[in-house]
């Protein structure tokens, strides 16, 4: 490993729900990621959770490292807890792909993937801000499984198929698995196990 690749540093985080995955923003009044960690100058996320969402994200100081991560076709996992008892047809359409989303304006067709009905449900901490209560109707949780990325898909995804995503956690990037690690905890490693 050459003197410049040592210096470099990556981390992996649970971003909590209300998070922007970036360091600076012009919105006034929103969390950062630079609240929960002093991150050294020129951090910055690989991908991105948007602010309602939770979970496992890369953050690198290298950027050819952002570009090696985001370049390859790396599994991601998803679980998420959706608006009513998913069905075994929805997940079809999931796993099928060709869901049609709105991405930067342009219609997108997904690719397929994979999609499972989480049951029994997994157990996370309650997040900063309840999602809701059982007088609203049931809801479920599911694994869903890409190696796409487009802005908020997973919940577009759902939705198109008609269960709204509620709550959206990221559990997995390649082999890096959230596992036990706490709200808002940042680990610092030696590189992303992809």
């Amino acid at each position: 490993m050459s003197e410049t690749q040592q210096q470099h540093r990556h981390f992996i985080l649970n971003k909590p729900f209300g998070y922007l995955s970036q360091f600076v923003t012009d919105a006034k009044k929103k969390k950062l990621l630079g609240e929960l960690y002093d991150f050294p100058t020129g951090t910055m996320a690989i991908g991105r959770l948007d602010q309602d969402s939770e979970g496992l994200l890369f953050l690198t100081t290298d950027g050819k490292m952002s570009e090696y991560v985001r370049g390859r076709k790396v599994e991601k996992e998803y679980y998420a807890q959706v608006d009513g008892v998913i069905t075994e047809e929805a997940l079809a359409q999931l796993r099928h792909g060709g869901i049609e989303i709105t991405h930067e304006k342009q219609v997108y067709h997904t690719l397929s993937c994979k999609a499972i009905k989480l049951d029994p449900a997994p157990i996370f901490p309650e997040r900063s801000r309840r999602v809701r209560d059982d007088r609203h109707g049931p809801t479920s949780w599911v694994s869903i499984i890409l190696t796409e990325g487009k802005n908020r898909q997973v919940r577009k995804m759902t939705a198109a198929v008609g269960f709204p995503t509620l709550r959206l956690i990221r559990v997995r990037i390649g082999n890096v698995l959230l596992g036990a690690m706490a709200t808002g905890e940042v680990r610092e490693v030696s590189h992303f196990d992809l």
